[in-house]
């Protein structure tokens, strides 16, 4: 295995400063460290450098969607991202709900070779909300499944969540909820509000995410459990999971990249590119989202990065599918959101990106601190890079970014994985064995 050396880079807890990548571990950090025979340099020169990013929801597609999608096309995504660890969710075709289909996407990430995938597991057959899925057998598979959910389904029953979460219990796995109340959102196009009324679109009010995250949290209390809370939107949820944080309650919560920037108004241009699940909020819900991640009350970045193929988006708004892809451009928008607004610091950038989400997720591997003897799991960003988001330049499948045209901060220079260099000099490597 080649050595690498990056050189003079802002290192994470560390300061600025080398670091000897060799046989998949860091070997050494300092400074004018000794170059062995052979090592193939990086120059980290005015770059930070953090430990490799991790996303707890990624929707792969495969099996079933592979026009939209495929295990090998995400995780280059999501190398060019900066991740070395993604958590795909269960809704492919069939749905991810035995130990058969997880093992084999866990098996597409192992072949691919540009990020680690974790399977998350279907709560309930075929996400269907009327009975428990195999949790047991697929938290027994190779797969190891420890997170389990029914994404972009609700498990609306109360009874059912309940016996999920006491089900999980015994092995500390996590039930991650989609909070949407289906009798308050159906037909739902849009954020409910007077904008809603003024475009002719079916509103999806906050409330509809709200009481359903109450409702869990109540339920968790009384089970014991752990609960996690997908893309987080509104302002009154910031609020809702301040307050059982306060309890002690074991209740982690994620917000999209796309809710930290994007608002409705949007939507007043009635491309489809911006209908997302849950919808894009108000400008007050974006502030206190914001105001959540940097206090920690919300604990992680998630992408949902949902890619979807042309015909499903381009095409009237009624019609269109729900979701945005977001891997490629997550750190940037971060970066502008939170970092350069002074809201966060890279340090805490590292904790919501990497150490949060694995810790979440139980990977031993992920989200460690770089220092000697941990895992080169490695990302290597250029801050001060400015760069045009351009759907046709994307590694994934599928260009329904919301960013087009946008101009966003931060480019990703390498990315390593054990290592490995999944991307050098801002392109993606021949790693994969598919490649």
């Amino acid at each position: 295995m080649t050595a690498y050396l990056i050189t003079g880079a802002s290192i994470v807890g560390e300061g600025v400063a080398d670091l000897l990548i060799e046989n998949g571990a860091i070997v050494a950090i300092g400074n004018d460290l000794a170059r062995p025979d052979g090592v193939e340099i990086v120059d980290g020169s005015g770059k930070i450098a953090l430990p490799g990013l991790v996303d707890l929801h990624t929707h792969l597609r495969e099996p079933g969607r592979e026009d939209a999608e495929t295990v090998l096309t995400g995780t280059r995504a999501a190398a060019m991202g900066g991740f070395t660890a993604v958590f795909a969710m269960a809704n492919t075709d069939p749905v991810a709900d035995t130990a058969g289909v997880v093992e084999q996407v866990w098996r597409l990430g192992r072949e691919a070779g540009y990020a680690d995938v974790y399977p998350i597991g279907a709560v309930t057959v075929g996400r269907q909300g009327t009975q428990l899925a195999e949790l047991g057998a697929m938290a027994d598979s190779a797969a190891r499944v420890r997170v389990f959910s029914d994404d972009g389904d609700c498990v609306w029953d109360a009874a059912l969540m309940r016996r999920a979460l006491e089900y999980v219990k015994a092995f500390g796995g996590v039930i991650a909820q989609h909070a949407q109340e289906p009798r308050l959102t159906q037909g739902a196009q849009m954020n409910e509000g007077a904008l809603s009324g003024v475009l002719g679109l079916t509103g999806w009010p906050s409330v509809a995410e709200e009481s359903i995250i109450a409702r869990d949290i109540l339920l968790n209390a009384h089970v014991g459990s752990k609960l996690h809370i997908c893309h987080l939107s509104t302002k009154g949820s910031v609020e809702i999971v301040r307050a059982a944080k306060k309890r002690g309650l074991e209740v982690t919560a994620e917000v999209t990249p796309h809710h930290l920037l994007l608002t409705e108004d949007l939507l007043t241009s009635y491309n489809p590119v911006f209908k997302v699940n849950p919808p894009l909020r108000t400008k007050a819900d974006v502030e206190a989202v914001r105001e959540g991640l940097a206090d920690g009350t919300i604990d992680i970045v998630a992408t949902d990065h949902a890619p979807h193929p042309v015909e499903d988006k381009d095409c009237e708004w009624s019609a269109a599918a729900f979701g945005m892809t977001g891997l490629e451009t997550a750190l940037s928008v971060v970066q502008h959101a939170m970092i350069d607004t002074k809201l966060m610091t890279w340090a805490d950038l590292a904790d919501r990106m990497s150490y949060r989400p694995a810790a979440i997720g139980q990977i031993g591997e992920h989200g460690r601190p770089l220092e000697v003897g941990a895992p080169a799991n490695v990302t290597l960003i250029d801050p001060a890079v400015e760069r045009t988001v351009v759907p046709g330049e994307s590694a994934s499948l599928s260009r329904n970014t919301p960013f087009a045209g946008m101009k966003l901060p931060g480019q990703v220079v390498a990315t390593f994985l054990r290592g490995t260099p999944t991307v050098l000099d801002g392109k993606l490597t021949r790693c994969g064995i598919n490649s």
